[in-house]
C-alpha cells in the first residue's frame, strides 16, 4: 500500500475516532483502555495516533513511573483508581495494574505472595470498575525477540528516541523467556468475559496502529459507523485463547 493511501486511511480512521468521542461525550460513556506488551512493542506510537485529534479535555493518557513509598504501602489498586474516568472521559493507560503480574512479577519487584494476591483479585477489581458503568479495553502489543532487539538498538543511536531508554528495557532480551512465562500466567489467569485480553502481533507497527483503532471502534457503538471500514484484521488483532500462544503470539 503506498505511503500517501496509508495516510489517508489513518486520517480516515481518526476521524472516526472523533465521531466516536462526540458520541462518548453526548452519551456520558467512561472508556478506558489499556496497553500492555514487550518492551518497544509500540504502545507509545499506538496511544499517539488514537489521542492526536480527540479533545484533550475529555482525553487522558495515563503513564505511572516508580511507585512512591506511601503508594507501596496502600492497597495495590489505589495509585491506579485515582485516574479513572469520570463520565464523557477516555482513559489510556500506558502500562497498568498489569506491571503486577509484568516487570514486578519478573524483576522480583514484588514479592510471590503480592504477586499471586493480583492475580486472585484483579478480575473481581475489573468487574467492579464494568458495573460502574467503565468499559474496558486490554490490549496487549507483541513482537519477536528479533524485532525488539532492532528497535532497542534504534532507540541507543536515535537521539529523538533516547527519552525511551530504561534500565528495565535493557533487561529485555535478556529476560525474554521469563516475560512470555509472566505473559502466559497473565492471559490465563486474568482473561474474562467482562474484560477479555486482544492480542495485537505487533512486528509492523501500522498495522498495528490501524488494527487497534479499528478493533476499538468495531467494539463500541456510535451514529454513522462505517462498520466495513473499521473490521480488524484478525490476524492482527485478535481475543485470547490458550491455543494462540503456540499459533498466534511470539514466542
Amino acid at each position: 500500500m503506498p505511503h500517501k493511501q496509508d495516510k489517508t486511511l489513518l486520517k480516515t480512521l481518526q476521524i472516526e475516532l472523533v465521531k466516536y468521542q462526540n458520541h462518548l461525550i453526548k452519551h456520558n460513556e467512561k472508556i478506558v483502555i489499556i496497553f500492555e506488551g514487550r518492551d518497544a512493542a509500540g504502545k507509545d506510537g499506538t496511544i499517539k495516533r488514537i489521542t492526536k485529534h480527540l479533545s484533550p479535555r475529555e482525553t487522558r493518557i495515563v503513564a505511572l513511573g516508580k511507585p512512591s513509598d506511601k503508594e507501596q504501602k496502600s492497597w495495590y489498586f489505589q495509585r491506579y483508581t485515582e485516574y479513572l474516568p469520570a463520565e464523557s472521559e477516555l482513559v489510556l493507560f500506558n502500562r497498568s495494574w498489569y506491571n503486577r503480574a509484568g516487570v514486578e512479577k519478573v524483576m522480583g519487584f514484588c514479592s510471590d505472595d503480592e504477586y499471586e494476591e493480583f492475580l486472585e483479585t484483579v478480575t473481581h477489581y475489573e468487574n467492579l470498575l464494568i458495573r460502574s458503568g467503565i468499559k474496558l479495553f486490554k490490549y496487549y502489543l507483541d513482537i519477536t525477540k528479533d524485532e525488539q532487539k532492532k528497535r532497542l538498538h534504534e532507540r541507543e543511536i536515535d537521539p529523538l528516541k533516547q527519552w525511551k531508554i530504561s534500565p528495565i528495557d535493557q533487561c529485555a532480551q535478556d529476560y525474554w523467556h521469563a516475560y512470555s512465562q509472566a505473559r502466559n500466567a497473565m492471559f490465563n489467569k486474568t482473561h474474562h468475559l467482562q474484560a477479555p485480553w486482544r492480542i495485537v502481533n505487533a512486528n509492523d507497527k501500522y498495522l498495528t496502529r490501524i488494527n487497534v483503532i479499528k478493533d476499538m471502534l468495531f467494539n463500541v457503538a456510535y451514529a454513522g459507523k462505517d462498520q466495513d471500514l473499521v473490521q480488524p484484521d484478525t490476524s492482527i488483532v485478535f481475543e485470547y485463547h490458550p491455543d494462540h500462544l503456540i499459533a498466534n503470539i511470539a514466542k
